[in-house]
Formats: structure tokens, sequence, C-alpha cells
């Protein structure tokens, strides 16, 4: 009896001690995650500007059939509005030069083959005007393999008459009903000099001032705005500079990335570390949204026309399982900040080092060279498989959404940054094998639904599960892929169905159910009315 009544003693001692509460409360996060909505409760229009915009390498590239094949796919799949990418002005595609009397001339074959398909499969053109054709360049500075040319123009008026020519032949082309819903944005990152811009700030300002009058002596209401900048710089600057000298902006666009270490690496060389802060990327927007609020112009969209987790398109983050975890996380942290977030890139057909030789390599797109869909491209699918209206949720890592047919739609994730630290690169790090651990379940109940017949549908990816990258380690990372190979990785990597079930729910209309959820799962729940 003394034996008990010590053995008791010391229990309660133990449950009482702040390391079993501890314990306990780390388990109880970990195994009671609930997500809990009510059908009758909206919290609004579901914001949708994380597909408003998607990147591409540079302009010459959409004129390559298997581009244009997977940008097809990428509207019909998570039907992205707009599209931006580089080098529309670079002489790859041939839209400048100048007669013998140094007359400009002006050509749009190649740009108009690119826009037409653009528009031809519901898209728009988000229009990067950059780089500088050689005919107009005041020198002979290039980036990338495809030598887009970074020097001010040798003349700002021919530049500003070849900017209004350019968008009189879009207007032209394509009405001005059309062309009003585009954005004109004034040359990539000029913050980075030397690398994009051999000029300064102040010769930006001029570049932006001459193309802004161009674009609207066309007309006034397109919409045209800057900087372009990386890390999210030059933002009140840019604002105080167009309020004080009356010079036209419609938005603002910057850039971020979430890895550190400085800017620009396009060969992948330098190595790169995924930033452990939870801010990483969202920060910046939350800032670039707070610095426009409080500037003489309060009111301007906002755009990020590039983000991703790593600014390098050879880091293998981009083809892990992780990075489908990580856009969601980065996504629902920016919330309402930004009008659109555009990924880059949506393809690995993507040159800037020149043409890659292995079917992953770390580069930046949800589409491998082969087409091969990548763990992130199921990120933006299942966001586009939400319903129009949001419900009232507390969970962080979730949305919640239902639309006019009495269908409910739960998308969750783990997000869980397992990455090392900074003694280990990217490089090294994400092209082992790394299974993920298990993180407990998650509850979800919905309560409010129609009393009546569903079909339950699940949708994964994670580890080993639309986890292309994994079957490609499986087979001994070959440097090239066959047909079958291909085929084969296609089939098992199509984001098709996990599972399916048939519900009824009763008079209480309430749902629930249970899931095992491991490191960086993301899960598509989607009740369907029948």
């Amino acid at each position: 009896m003394k034996r008990n009544v010590i053995l008791l003693f010391i229990f309660i001692s133990l449950i009482n001690s702040p390391l079993f509460g501890q314990n306990s409360a780390a388990q109880k996060a970990a195994e009671d995650r609930i997500i809990k909505v009510d059908y009758t409760k909206s919290a609004g229009a579901f914001n949708t500007m994380f597909k408003e915009c998607v990147g591409a390498g540079r302009a010459n590239e959409g004129l390559r059939a298997d581009w244009q094949q997977q940008l097809a796919m990428l509207k019909k799949d998570c039907d992205f509005k707009y599209i931006r990418m580089h080098g529309l002005l670079s002489d790859d595609m041939a839209v400048y030069y100048e007669d013998e009397k140094g007359n400009s001339q002006y050509n749009y074959q190649y740009v108009d083959a690119l826009f037409d398909f653009i528009v031809s499969i519901k898209m728009k053109p988000f229009v990067e005007l950059g780089f500088m054709p050689s005919g107009l360049a005041s020198g002979k500075q290039t980036i990338f393999w495809w030598k887009g040319n970074v020097t001010p123009p040798k003349d700002y008026k021919k530049w500003e008459d070849f900017m209004q020519n350019l968008t009189a032949h879009f207007t032209q082309r394509y009405g001005a009903e059309e062309v009003k819903t585009w954005y004109f944005e004034v040359w990539n990152e000029p913050n980075l000099s030397p690398g994009f811009w051999t000029g300064t700030q102040k010769d930006y300002f001029k570049l932006y001032e001459y193309a802004a009058r161009g674009i609207k002596s066309v007309n006034t209401a397109y919409k045209v705005g800057g900087p372009a900048t990386a890390g999210a710089a030059w933002v009140p600057e840019t604002i105080d500079f167009c309020a004080k000298n009356k010079v036209p902006i419609d938005f603002i666009s910057t850039h971020s990335y979430g890895v550190k270490s400085g800017y620009l690496d396009e060969f992948g060389t330098s190595g790169t570390i995924l930033n452990k802060d939870e801010t990483s990327v969202s920060g910046d927007v939350l800032n670039s949204r707070q610095q426009i609020a409080n500037s003489a112009k309060p009111n301007l969209e906002l755009h990020y026309t590039e983000w991703s987790s790593s600014y390098t398109p050879a880091d293998p983050i981009h083809d892990s399982y992780h990075s489908a975890a990580y856009i969601l996380q980065k996504l629902k942290q920016v919330g309402n900040a930004a009008n659109s977030m555009s990924y880059w890139v949506f393809t690995d057909i993507f040159e800037e080092s020149g043409p890659r030789y292995t079917p992953f390599h770390g580069g930046f797109g949800l589409l491998n060279l082969q087409g091969i869909k990548k763990p992130a491209y199921f990120s933006y699918s299942f966001l586009n498989k939400l319903g129009e209206t949001e419900l009232q949720n507390k969970d962080t890592s979730s949305w919640a959404c239902k639309n006019s047919k009495g269908d409910v739609q739960l998308l969750f994730w783990d997000f869980t940054n397992t990455h090392p630290g900074d003694t280990v690169l990217n490089q090294t790090y994400y092209i082992q094998d790394l299974p993920a651990k298990e993180k407990g379940k998650v509850k979800i109940e919905v309560d409010g639904l129609q009393k009546g017949k569903y079909l339950l549908e699940i949708y994964k990816v994670g580890y080993k599960v639309n986890d292309a990258y994994a079957d490609y380690l499986s087979m001994g990372r070959p440097k090239q892929l066959t047909v079958a190979q291909v085929n084969k990785i296609k089939e098992k990597n199509s984001g098709a169905l996990l599972a399916s079930e048939k519900v009824v729910i009763d008079s209480k209309g309430t749902y629930t159910k249970d899931f095992t959820i491991n490191e960086n799962d993301v899960f598509l729940v989607n009740l369907v009315k029948q």
C-alpha cells in the first residue's frame, strides 16, 4: 500500500512538472490539429491573386511548340490569367533596327506570333519592356546566354517613340479595350547593377518616364508601372519620383525569393540556402504594401512579378516535394497584400544559362523540360479547384471554400522547413531521398451542410505521392529519359484522385474525417453534392 502511495505521488509530481506539460502540449499540437468550418459562414469572395500571373523565361522561348503546349495545359489545369517574360525587345525577337540614315524601323512579326497564341488560349501578356535592342543601345553589356542588352538607350526620344509605336501596334491588333486590361512593366531588376542595368537609379527613372510617356500617349487608360526590382527595393523612391515629377504610375512591381545569399545566380554556382525565417518572401510583400499605403499614392496596385523559393535555375528545391507546401504557406501568409504573386516560372524551358542537359536540374519550372508535372504544379492545380466563396477558417495552413453547386473544398498542408541550416547548401540537401516524418492527425469538421448524398474526393501531393523527382531519383538520376520513362513518370504523377467514397449527410449537417499528415504533405478534400 505504501509503495502504491509513493508511485501515485511520483506520477502526480510528473504530470505537474513543466517538462511533462511541454511534452503533452507538443504531442497535443501534433495530434489534435482541427480545421473546423461551417458551410453557412462565408468569409467573402475567394481571393485568387495567386493565379493572376505566372512567369516564363524569355519571349523567344514562347515561339517553341513544346512551350506553347505546356502553357495551354497549365492554363487548363491552373487558370493563370497573365504571363510575364523577359526579352520581348531583345535582338532574338527582331523588333527594332535602324536604316542607313539612323531612322528607327520596327518589326513585330515574332511578337505577334507569340501574343496571338497567348490571347488564343484566353491569357493576357503582362508586358515586361526589356531588354534594349542593340540598335538602340548605348553599350554592349549583356546578360544571359541569349545576350539581353542591359544598357540605357542611346537616345531617350527614340526609346519613347519606340514605346509609342509598340503600344499603338498592340492597340491596332488587339483593340484598346483588350490592351486596357494589360500591364506594361518597365524593365527588370534595374537595382542589380552590374547585372540587369548598367545605369544608375536616376537613369532608370528617366527610362521609366520616357516609356510611360510613350505608352500613355496612345491611351491614358493603359496601365504602366515598375520598378520591377529585386529584393523589394526602390518602392518608396519610385513612388516619390513619380509623384514629384508628375510621371504616371498605375502599379508597383517588385520581386522576392526565399533563399539567403544575395541575388542573381544564373548558373547556380554560388549555392543557396532556404531561409529559415518564417516571414521570408511574405514579409517583403507585406512591407511593400505598407510602403505604398504610407506614400503619396496609397492606392497603387502591388504586383510581385517574380517570386519563388529560390532565385537560381539550378536549385533542387524547385524539383522537391517540399516546394508544394512552401508555395501554399507563402501565399497564405501574403493574404490580401498583393494584387498578384507571379510564380517564377511555369516551365524548365528556360535558357538564361543556356540549354539544360538533364531532365531534372533544379529548374524554376512547375513543369520540367518534358512537361512532367513537379510537386509545385499541384499547389496551383489544387488551388484552382477551390470554389468561389471562402469560408471562415481559423487554421493558418489551409483554405476552405464552397461553390454555388453546394460543394465544399478544403485545401490543407503541413509546411516544415527541414533544411539543416547554414552549413548545408540546397544543392546538396534537396538532391537526396528525404523521407517525410509523421506530424500527427488533422481532423476536418464541416458543419451546416445540406442533407443528402455527397462524393468525397481526396487529392494529395507529398513524399512519393505526385513526387516526380522521387521517381527520377529511383531511376538513378539518368542524364536523359526515354519516351517510356517520361510516360511512366507522367502517368504516376498526374494529380489524379488518391481516393473517393460515397458520403451521406444527415439532418445534423456535419461531416468529420481524420487524416494522418506527414511533413510537407498537401491534401485537397472535395465534398461534391450529388
